[in-house]
């Protein structure tokens, strides 16, 4: 039959997601055009593949005998041709990459500065995202790798490499009264804060260690925090690591936080049981290699 190898292909990743429309929607294909693929198929098998209900799809005894003879099959392909690129050097393809938007400021701009340098044929693409919707990307396949804290990862779906770990600081207003203090407790004082969506990882953390978070506003992008705090003599929370010629555009200024201490790790993730391509390897090695100097720089910051 023709197209079968296609049809295959696309019969596993029905397998892998137990529903059409979360199958097309990783597949970037109309829910219509994949279920005629799949009823294409069924019909040259001549027997239904998956059942259908309300929930999704289950496999068929059919469905399971052909998911059983064609994974180990196609993983085996898949993995030698990975091989043999790896072994050619490949320097050409795309790479996407998901992280939380604080990242993008100080350490991820330097992975893909010094990734770029060495593969600048390579398509990348950055998207930046919640905790939450990182780990999402990463996990459905629509992200190569996220950059992200392990605190929002509870997923059996994806492997988890450490980087390095992030401190936070009080940022203030140079016009705030707490541009003044050396160091400051956001749990004996009530500092108003400028805070992202309760979704966020940041915002998890401030309100599961701090008694009463009062919140002056809240903004769904660093920029923004910055930008309110900038206009308004604001003050919000932010790793202490942000670069200080950006604080100093806005007028802010970094202060100590003293209590509670406030620290997350930042990891990399992949896809659970996905081959790495060469260009993925190589772009982790990277963060790996840089995560030791941000750690120097953050153990030198006072605290």
């Amino acid at each position: 039959m023709k197209n079968m190898d296609h049809q295959l292909r696309l019969f596993l990743v029905i397998a892998k997601f137990h529903s059409l429309s979360t199958a097309a929607e990783a597949l970037d294909l109309t829910q219509s055009s994949l279920s005629k693929q799949l009823s294409t198929l069924e019909s040259y098998v001549g027997q239904p593949l998956f059942e259908r209900h309300g929930r999704g799809v289950t496999l068929s005894d059919a469905g399971q005998r052909l998911l059983n003879a064609a994974r180990p099959a196609y993983e085996s392909i898949d993995n030698c041709i990975t091989q043999m690129r790896e072994q050619q050097g490949i320097t050409e393809g795309t790479l996407r990459v998901a992280t939380i938007h604080t990242l993008s400021y100080y350490f991820l701009s330097d992975v893909m500065a010094k990734f770029m340098g060495q593969r600048p044929k390579v398509n990348m693409t950055l998207l930046g995202r919640s905790s939450p919707e990182v780990v999402d990307l990463v996990e459905t396949g629509k992200a190569d790798v996220g950059f992200v804290y392990d605190t929002a990862v509870a997923s059996d779906g994806v492997d988890i490499t450490p980087l390095f770990d992030e401190h936070m600081c009080l940022v203030v207003h140079e016009n705030s009264k707490f541009a003044a203090f050396d160091e400051v407790s956001l749990i004996e004082h009530e500092v108003p804060l400028i805070v992202c969506p309760q979704h966020y990882a940041l915002r998890r953390m401030l309100t599961a260690q701090i008694p009463h978070v009062k919140v002056a506003a809240e903004v769904d992008t660093v920029d923004a925090m910055l930008k309110l705090a900038s206009v308004t003599a604001g003050q919000c929370v932010l790793p202490d690591l942000m670069p200080t010629k950006l604080l100093q555009d806005y007028h802010l200024k970094r202060v100590k936080i003293v209590k509670p201490a406030l620290c997350r790790r930042i990891v990399a993730i992949t896809q659970h049981g996905r081959v790495q391509s060469p260009l993925l390897s190589l772009l982790l090695d990277i963060a790996q290699r840089l995560s030791g100097p941000v750690s120097e720089q953050a153990a030198a910051w006072p605290r």
